[in-house]
């Protein structure tokens, strides 16, 4: 009997449900002996706590085009991990006797960069781990691709459209606020589909009087409107120059809902212009997965279930130069994959006069 976990872990995506579906064909229509699938019910609580139910052919139809996940996610913080709980329960303890109590022969999690950590810390602790590249911020180190990043760029991309008409009816200065609080691939994406003329992001400091002064020669030449696209972590350069103390201290006192707030007010305030704010929010997160996703998260998925059949444990099912590949748990925890602000991407979408505010 092959016993395999599976657990969806850290923020929701649209194609969460389509790779476990891939993962499931690929085992079952390729084991040698029977297969059992436990599927953990909100992430890593459901492995510390025991909160399992056993997955059959009916949990897996019909839901290629299902967003969410059908086993609910949870946020389990790293840093908390080797704290007990509110009881006092030793939480990795917790979870290798869940693994060992349903003689699991190993465990598929699908997860970002914080839920990588731990699975490579169960790993190091002897279970055997296998994770596939979840979030829609593509952020995560070692792979090229995550799925639900292009269901997100997606959504993000309509929204910059719908706002064009608005802004040039209005004569206006739109900032739609775009997820992304430590990097800024999404708002990178999202704002050159978008025609956006000014993209923000976290890995990039911007200057308030590069942004006016875009503002500035837009309207010397008729044009009734500028759309910025601001990922939620984008940051000032005098903000950047901050230490982390003095800009902790900041946004303990700050004014603003974000800092596309921040930012709306500033321009308002120097030229005088009327200036909205759009935040799709979690709105990114949601809905069906593009027909992107649904291919990409089959692919990763199908792999996934390769390496299980084939004991290929330790490692992330990776995307490289368009092709998956297996890449070790330990080189990707801990590790973000930032947007390079000299990247060829960065440069082209300058040429087309993007302007980055830097």
């Amino acid at each position: 009997m092959l016993r395999v976990g599976m657990l969806t872990s850290g923020g929701d995506c649209q194609a969460l449900n389509a790779t476990m579906r891939g993962v499931y064909k690929a085992v079952t229509n390729n084991a040698k002996e029977p297969v059992e699938f436990y599927g953990f019910e909100d992430g890593y609580k459901g492995l510390m706590y025991g909160k399992f139910r056993l997955l059959n052919d009916d949990d897996f139809s019909n839901i290629l085009t299902v967003g969410g996940t059908i086993l609910g996610t949870s946020r389990v913080p790293f840093k908390q991990i080797h704290e007990p709980d509110a009881n006092g329960l030793d939480k990795v303890a917790a979870m290798k006797e869940t693994y060992h109590k349903l003689q699991l022969n190993c465990l598929v999690m699908l997860g970002g960069n914080g839920s990588t950590k731990t699975a490579n810390l169960l790993s190091e602790e002897g279970l055997n781990v296998i994770t596939l590249p979840k979030t829609i911020d593509n952020d995560t180190w070692g792979t090229d691709m995550t799925f639900g990043f292009q269901s997100a760029v997606d959504i993000a991309t309509r929204c910059i459209d719908e706002i064009h008409t608005t802004a040039n009816s209005h004569g206006r200065v739109f900032i739609v606020e775009i997820m992304g609080h430590k990097v800024g691939w999404l708002p990178l994406n999202a704002g050159i589909a978008g025609g956006a003329d000014i993209i923000l992001l976290p890995e990039i400091p911007y200057d308030i009087n590069k942004v006016i002064e875009v503002i500035e020669e837009r309207d010397k030449q008729g044009k009734r409107f500028t759309i910025i696209a601001m990922a939620e972590g984008a940051i000032s350069k005098e903000d950047a120059a901050l230490s982390k103390k003095e800009y902790k201290k900041k946004l303990m006192n700050f004014p603003f809902p974000s800092p596309s707030y921040e930012l709306a007010e500033l321009i308002k305030t120097k030229t005088g212009r009327e200036v909205r704010v759009t935040v799709p929010g979690h709105v990114q997160r949601g809905g069906a997965p593009d027909p992107y996703d649904r291919v990409f998260a089959s692919r990763v998925g199908a792999v996934a279930g390769m390496y299980v059949l084939k004991k290929k444990y330790g490692v992330m099912v990776g995307y490289k130069d368009r092709e998956m590949v297996a890449v070790p748990l330990k080189e990707v925890a801990g590790k973000l994959k930032t947007v390079d602000p000299n990247a060829n991407i960065i440069k082209e979408a300058k040429s087309l006069g993007i302007s980055f505010g830097d």
